[in-house]
């Protein structure tokens, strides 16, 4: 059983899909691991390091070609045709719209797992790369937030005067919003935040922050049975939108985080809103590869508006590239280990587990999720 740990290929990717520490415990588990020359080296880890725990570093191309293959990022093309066909490849897919890419990966004869599929039960939780990955984006875009405003967060009462604590909005409280509110109260913010889901109101509010939202009777009803916000109508995005334009163009700082799967990330905050905002003001972007919630933000940059406001898109938990590598390997550990009989030290997936079946794209040289079936 050979786990190989591929490079990435997009510049702009500075993770990677293990460590030392979950190398030490796959060959715990009887597994060779092989990583790809250079794989960890933008996340802090120098091949040496992979050495140490017990792996082989090899090309990539062999990397590729093992029995699991584990990436932070879907396979391209080239890689894709490296693959074994039988391999089980396990990354973040991002397979919605991208039917081409999946349907290679079929071609391929591997099986695809998409960890960002991976249904928000209880014994799913360890693996759950969204939350692990949000929840430093949160974080990362307060502290951009704060680099950019040319202000002090906190409120300081100094011999020289007064200086007024920055009003924070945090728009979409998930698990990077929290962790957003969280954050920016830390930094002492006077912290708002908004949601569509009604359960959001108390975590909000157990934060130190004030919940603002059109609390009418489609809000309360306003959450899908996973935990997710559910498509809201136009009437209420329009009463919703005017009581966030008035909110917006008092604050000093808005985080956007708001995401549907499977869908363009919502316009939450349109160019007039941004107008309304002061010189100086501040918004962060965490859905800008999705299309954004924020209209001129790109992908990116930072774009600075006629009126003096910064639109930050810069990407997120590549910039916190060890922390996210280390949590973002250990959710991977976590569901490999369900795939390995542990007694035989062998592969023996159990293709009828609730986790294989949310997660797998691709088995036996087709499509198999329900989601991405050809229609």
């Amino acid at each position: 059983m050979l786990i190989g740990v591929a490079a990435e290929t997009d510049p702009a990717e500075t993770r990677v899909a293990a460590t030392p520490e979950t190398v030490k415990k796959f060959i715990g588990l009887g597994a060779e691991v092989a990583v790809a020359q250079g794989a960890g080296v933008k996340a802090g880890v120098p091949d040496a390091e992979f050495q140490a725990a017990g792996a082989r570093i090899v090309s990539n191309a062999e990397a590729l070609g093992a029995d699991v293959v584990l990436k932070v990022r879907r396979p391209d093309a080239a890689e894709t045709a490296a693959l074994k066909s039988g391999a089980l490849v396990i990354a973040v897919m991002d397979p919605y719209g991208h039917t081409d890419a999946v349907e290679a990966l079929a071609g391929s004869g591997a099986s695809a797992f998409a960890m960002e599929l991976m249904p928000r039960i209880t014994r799913a939780q360890v693996m759950d790369v969204l939350s692990s990955q949000a929840n430093l984006a949160g974080y990362r875009a307060v502290i951009d937030a704060a680099a950019e405003y040319g202000r002090a967060l906190p409120m300081m009462m100094t011999p020289a005067g007064t200086v007024p604590a920055a009003r924070m909005f945090i728009m979409g409280v998930g698990v990077a919003g929290l962790q957003a509110i969280a954050t920016g109260r830390r930094l002492g913010a006077i912290v708002t935040a908004t949601d569509v889901r009604p359960a959001t109101k108390e975590q909000v509010e157990s934060l130190g922050a004030k919940f603002v939202a059109v609390e009418d009777e489609e809000f309360k009803q306003a959450e899908t049975a996973g935990g997710y916000a559910k498509e809201m109508s136009d009437a209420y995005k329009a009463k919703q939108a005017a009581l966030i334009a008035t909110h917006i163009a008092k604050q000093d700082i808005v985080v956007t985080t708001a995401l549907i799967p499977g869908r363009p990330a919502p316009r939450l905050v349109t160019a007039d809103m941004v107008r309304s905002m002061r010189p100086g003001s501040v918004l962060v972007d965490l859905a800008v590869e999705r299309g954004g919630n924020v209209e001129m933000a790109k992908a990116g940059e930072v774009v600075t508006t006629e009126n003096g406001v910064k639109i930050v898109g810069s990407s997120n938990v590549t910039r916190l590239a060890a922390t996210a590598s280390a949590l973002y390997a250990r959710n991977l550990f976590a569901f490999v280990e369900t795939l390995i009989d542990k007694a035989n030290k062998a592969l023996a997936v159990n293709w009828d587990d609730e986790l294989v079946k949310a997660t797998c794209l691709t088995r036996g040289g087709a499509i198999v999720h329900p989601a991405f079936l050809p229609k």
